[in-house]
């Protein structure tokens, strides 16, 4: 096998059976009532190589092209009502006619607008939100689940612009440090192969680029999570120097301009920089178990005060260029200036820990964020690899939000959003910028969703059409919601009626649902407010499935009647369809 195969650990069969078992017994389940992260809503399904959404990029990846989309009968004829389409052009006189010149061009329209501004490249890295993976290495759960240096390529080309690699030495081969999740069960595999991996997705990005001039390669950061003695650091540095060449950014891209405010990402390139860890002392800061941290987050802080008192190698220091990543033990760094810090330092903290910090300090945090980067990271206790929610961290500037991509939950479904139509990284709102004032709000708004119906929903598992009464959950989610408490509205549930002579108008079938409602929200309106838009069945007896989503920042929002494309719980496309209008009105 070869050391890109997932069911291998360091060239030998990983205990896929061993997993399994696992699998099957594993008290942390999705669908456990104890999990306190749990919850319907906010739960997605493992993607699989052909998921396509996560990072920004699932319209560039599509694989189905809107003129293949079927529309409905039903809703041809609602788009006549609205005068949007002639009967002629509608083909209303042929239920089964195929879609029209006049259709495809609408049904081609995005239902998303994506400013210029929020793509331009010409700032420093700190004013930009960075697309963000976390354990990147993980196919699946972080307790039990497959390392794979092929998941590097996935997330990478499906918009990822943050990988976090975590290495350990290999005491079978000292020689080739190996990528894993420490104190689990999870496999591991070579660091060489990783880079590999790594460098052979950015050259294929590059010959993309070259052919498809829309399509611009921007540079990748790297979280480095070391655990390695001073000889697996050398050998860390040996081999990504070795593997990457030039395309790795071992020192100013400006010379004579070492300061990260003083390049722009353009310059940058599509080169790879590393976030180097950075000791704030002589004697590293020891990191104390807290209360909320399980055996295995224990067992890595335990693993990270040995790697500190080892040190870090000069070698690995000089890799840190424009990101040398400090896990704060004082208020300094919000407050006036990080004590004894390096000078592109990048705050590395836990969700717990900022959330301890938000709202007081806020507009402190948002001040730092603009001259200098954040990584966010998921608390100990989600071992299941459940997500942050990462929208309050992109209200403070925080640019890198860790997420776990393992599954197109509710945070990823975000950051789809965020990242829809950019390279990956995006320009943060003026208030959030250098000489910003904090602001990121466009005052009092109503937002009304107006929802005409959709066509060819996909079917829950084990459902039939007829088993289904269709509705959409809509929740509006702000950076301000720090309680996770966001407002939610729905449709009724659709129901074909099949007596006509009872029921007026056009009764389609259950996976072509006619909805004609609006739903409406009064809000403090923001930048950052995103709304997410789920497909349920309203099933009596048993707990509503989901199974369908879409996810828009409002500001991204096309105006007018807009064809939206719906991804399953895997983040793959489908060919389904929601025909609905944005519409926001200054209160």
């Amino acid at each position: 096998m070869s050391d890109n195969d997932p069911n291998t650990k360091d060239g030998q069969a990983a205990p896929s059976v061993l997993t399994s078992k696992f699998a099957k017994l594993n008290p942390f389940s999705r669908t456990s009532a104890a999990d306190p992260d749990g919850g319907g809503d906010n739960l997605g399904e493992e993607v699989e190589f052909d998921s396509i959404a996560g990072g920004g990029h699932a319209a560039r990846r599509t694989k189905i092209t809107k003129s293949e989309l079927r529309i409905s009968h039903a809703l041809r004829q609602f788009l006549v009502n609205e005068n949007l389409l002639s009967a002629a052009d509608a083909s209303l006189d042929d239920p089964q006619a195929t879609s029209s010149d006049p259709l495809k061009t609408l049904v081609d329209q995005s239902h998303i607008e994506v400013p210029d501004y929020v793509r331009d490249r010409s700032r420093p890295l700190s004013e930009y939100f960075v697309s963000s993976s976390h354990n990147t290495y993980l196919l699946a759960h972080q307790l039990y689940g497959s390392s794979s240096a092929v998941a590097y390529e996935h997330v990478l080309v499906t918009g990822a612009r943050c990988v976090e690699i975590d290495a350990w030495d290999n005491e079978d081969d000292p020689a080739e440090p190996k990528v894993t999740h420490g104190y689990t069960l999870a496999s591991h595999i070579p660091f060489r192969a990783v880079c590999e991996t790594m460098k052979q997705a950015i050259q294929k990005e590059e010959a993309k680029a070259a052919r498809d001039g829309s399509f611009k390669v921007a540079p990748v950061l790297l979280s480095l999570e070391n655990h390695c003695g001073h000889a697996g650091q050398k050998r860390l540095v040996e081999i990504m120097h070795e593997v990457w060449g030039d395309l790795l950014i071992s020192g100013p891209v400006e010379k004579g301009e070492p300061a990260s405010e003083h390049t722009s990402l353009d310059h940058l390139g599509a080169k790879i920089a590393v976030m180097v860890e950075f000791h704030l002392s002589n004697e590293p800061p020891v990191e104390k178990p807290g209360e909320e941290d399980d055996e295995e987050e224990t067992k890595n802080k335990s693993a990270r005060n040995e790697a500190k008192k080892a040190g870090i190698i000069p070698e690995l220091c000089a890799l840190g260029v424009y990101a040398q990543s400090v896990k704060p033990v004082n208020s300094s760094w919000y407050e006036t200036t990080l004590t004894n810090g390096p000078h592109d330092h990048l705050i590395n903290i836990s969700e717990t820990g900022l959330l301890d910090l938000l709202p007081k300090q806020a507009e402190a945090i948002k001040k730092h964020n603009a001259e200098h980067l954040m990584r966010v990271y998921p608390k100990g206790t989600r071992i299941s690899s459940k997500n942050l929610n990462p929208v309050p961290f992109w209200g403070v500037g925080a640019q890198v939000c860790a997420l776990n991509w393992q599954t197109f939950d509710a945070s990823v479904q975000l950051n789809e959003a965020l990242f829809s139509g950019s390279d990956g990284y995006v320009l943060k709102p003026p208030g959030l910028r250098m000489g910003g004032d904090g602001n990121t709000s466009l005052g009092k708004h109503r937002l009304k969703l107006h929802i005409a119906g959709a066509t060819d929903l996909p079917l829950p598992k084990g459902k039939d059409a007829d088993d289904i009464r269709p509705y959409l959950s809509c929740t509006l989610i702000l950076p301000t919601d720090l309680e996770g408490e966001p407002e939610k509205r729905k449709t009724k549930a659709y129901k074909q009626h099949k007596l006509g002579i009872v029921h007026k108008g056009e009764q389609p079938i259950p996976t072509d649902p006619i909805w004609h409602e609006t739903l409406e929200w009064d809000f403090e309106h923001d930048e950052l407010a995103f709304l997410r838009i789920m497909v349920k069945s309203d099933d009596r007896f048993a707990r509503n499935p989901m199974f369908a989503v879409a996810t828009v920042r409002l500001t991204y929002a096309a105006q007018g009647w807009k064809f939206i494309r719906l991804l399953d719980l895997k983040g793959r496309e489908t060919h389904s369809t929601l025909l609905a209008r944005f519409k926001l009105e200054r209160l």
